[in-house]
């Protein structure tokens, strides 16, 4: 089995800052691409950023130039650092991740349970 574990959600004030971390355990062979999603009430889960194995970045245009995706590949763990947060980032932020298990050669997508950010003065 595989587990998706996030942390570091919170409330903050409008222009502040927070770090999401997300940490993939478990019969992991290797994971092609991490990301984050969000879903705020009424809305549909959106793409925030997402980062593949080589490197290659996607950012969703309302976070370009205010969040920044990283990971750290021997931790199996995705982080996301988010700046200059405005209430609209206010969601339930959910980590993503597409990979092989061992012993099983079909492409698997795992979802964390989400962590809840708030952004209000």
């Amino acid at each position: 089995q595989v587990q998706l574990v996030e942390s570091g959600g919170g409330l903050v004030q409008p222009g502040g800052s927070l770090r999401l971390s997300c940490a993939a355990s478990g019969s992991i062979f290797s994971i092609s691409v991490m990301g984050w999603y969000r879903q705020a009430p009424g809305k549909q889960r959106e793409l925030v950023a997402s980062l593949t194995s080589a490197g290659t970045t996607n950012y969703a245009d309302s976070v370009k130039g205010r969040f920044t995706i990283s990971r750290d590949n021997a931790k199996n763990t995705v982080y996301l650092q988010m700046n200059s947060l405005k209430p609209e980032d206010t969601a339930v932020y959910y980590c993503n991740a597409g990979l092989l298990r061992y012993g099983n050669s079909a492409y698997a997508t795992y979802w964390g349970q989400g962590t809840q950010v708030t952004v209000s003065s």
